[in-house]
């Protein structure tokens, strides 16, 4: 039995599906404004491991992932420029080419780390006329007003509002001091539909003039159109949860007249040596920025079964070196484990890797259920078991580990060039072992070659 715990009920849950045996997922993607960082991949992670014990306990998916491409504003409360304005000023290139390019990054990141995507994976743009219909819907119903700067939705026609952060609306309304827009009924009224300026890149016809999206709007529009009007499970960032997702739950439930997600799973954070990741601080790791440090993208992946989605994980390279080798240490074993002859009975090591996964997708108990299964006597029973796990890890366990002869003659020669302080033909030969898919990690006395 898959247990979860949903962020709605506060409770540790059997995962419940309207149809038998099919769950209806949606899951926040990325604003294509710029390139992801590990932290936005440890969400991405997350999602994978859910599709994959999913997959695992017999379940068939419906996925959706939304791609963010217009309407993201500067701040998630309605407020600053739209992102891919922003991106697009920055580069000098329109929104459709930012938008183009970071997906592209995106997908090529998303395919080293082996993620598992949704089945349907759905650009923002992509849905502008079902976006305008569903917000007309909603200003039908009541649910909605129009002001001089756009359509907003009126929170206080929805009294279950802050149900999903715990905040109590009447209390954030009685506290509201200072009127943003005085044409707003609420300063915490969200914005479904801007209404555009002339020189406004990104912009489409709609009843109320000109405009673009708001944010929060596409989720709820996505969803509807390709899960219909009840879905299973819901997953996202902590930091969706008190405004996108609260405002995501009161368009669709008032759209369609009862609630629309059943269970949320959100995944805390990832920190950078204890802190906040920020450009500032230059600890926005990218994963070519982990390959041009000698550490593969798996090694990463590895790296995030090693917390709990719900807590917080700390990123160092000191931890980042123990996952690798932990992995390294593993791959290692399950070679000698496959060709094994000794007879051994995995049903245990099955049956708690079963009860992991399905205790709120418990990885680190996961982990250690492979660890111990692993020091058994070689046996090829071992391997077959680490080979059914897998299909919740995702690892390359088939991974050739020999390096080819002539990578290992371009590394031995960039070294020489290096120690000869031939800076430009030591450059030269590390792109070109870079362009082959492997990666040098110099070390004090030497070197060692990696593949990507």
């Amino acid at each position: 039995m898959l247990k979860i715990y949903n962020s709605l009920t506060r409770k540790n849950e059997e995962l419940k599906t309207k149809e038998a045996g099919i769950v209806n997922m949606y899951s926040c993607g990325p604003t294509v404004y710029y390139f992801p960082h590990i932290g936005n991949f440890r969400a991405y992670l997350f999602m994978d491991n859910i599709r994959r014990v999913l997959k695992y306990n017999g379940y068939k998916i419906n996925g959706v992932m939304n791609i963010t491409d217009v309407g993201h504003l500067t701040s998630d409360a309605d407020e600053g420029d739209d992102k891919m304005l922003v991106a697009s000023q920055r580069e000098n290139k329109s929104p459709w080419e930012i938008a183009k390019f970071y997906t592209d990054v995106f997908m090529v990141d998303a395919k080293k780390l082996n993620i598992d995507l949704p089945e349907n994976i759905v650009p923002a743009t992509s849905v502008i006329n079902e976006m305008i219909e569903f917000v007309k819907v909603l200003i039908e119903k009541g649910y909605a007003y129009e002001t001089s700067k756009g359509i907003y939705f009126d929170i206080a026609r929805f009294p279950a509002y802050g149900a999903l952060s715990g905040m109590d609306i009447r209390e954030k309304l009685a506290g509201a001091r200072i009127e943003v827009d005085d044409e707003k009924r609420s300063p915490y009224d969200f914005v479904l539909w801007v209404k555009a300026p002339k020189e406004h890149i990104m912009q489409w016809e709609s009843p109320w003039g000109m405009g673009y999206p708001g944010w929060h709007i596409e989720c709820s529009v996505i969803g509807d159109k390709y899960l219909g009007e009840y879905i299973d499970l819901h997953t996202g960032g902590i930091d969706h949860k008190p405004v996108h997702h609260e405002n995501e739950i009161a368009q669709s439930n008032c759209f369609y007249g009862h609630q629309v997600v059943s269970a949320w799973m959100h995944l805390e954070f990832l920190q950078i040596d204890g802190g906040k990741m920020s450009k500032s601080l230059g600890n926005l790791y990218t994963i070519a920025d982990l390959e041009k440090k000698g550490y593969s993208a798996e090694d990463f992946r590895f790296f995030y079964f090693l917390a709990h989605y719900s807590k917080q994980q700390n990123f160092t390279f000191d931890s980042l070196d123990m996952a690798k080798n932990t992995l390294k240490s593993i791959k290692n074993l399950a070679k000698e484990h496959k060709n094994g002859n000794a007879k051994v009975d995995t049903s245990a090591y099955q049956q708690e890797f079963l009860d992991s996964i399905n205790d709120d997708l418990n990885m680190p108990k996961a982990i250690a259920v492979v660890q111990k299964m692993l020091k058994e006597e070689r046996s090829s029973d071992v391997y077959l078991a680490l080979e059914k796990f897998n299909q919740v890890l995702g690892l390359n366990l088939e991974e050739e580990n020999d390096i080819p002869q002539e990578i290992k003659d371009l590394a031995e020669k960039r070294w020489q060039a290096k120690l000869a302080k031939d800076w430009a033909v030591a450059d030269q030969l590390r792109g070109e072992i870079d362009s082959n898919g492997y990666v040098i990690k110099d070390k004090k006395d030497g070197y060692d070659i990696l593949r990507k």
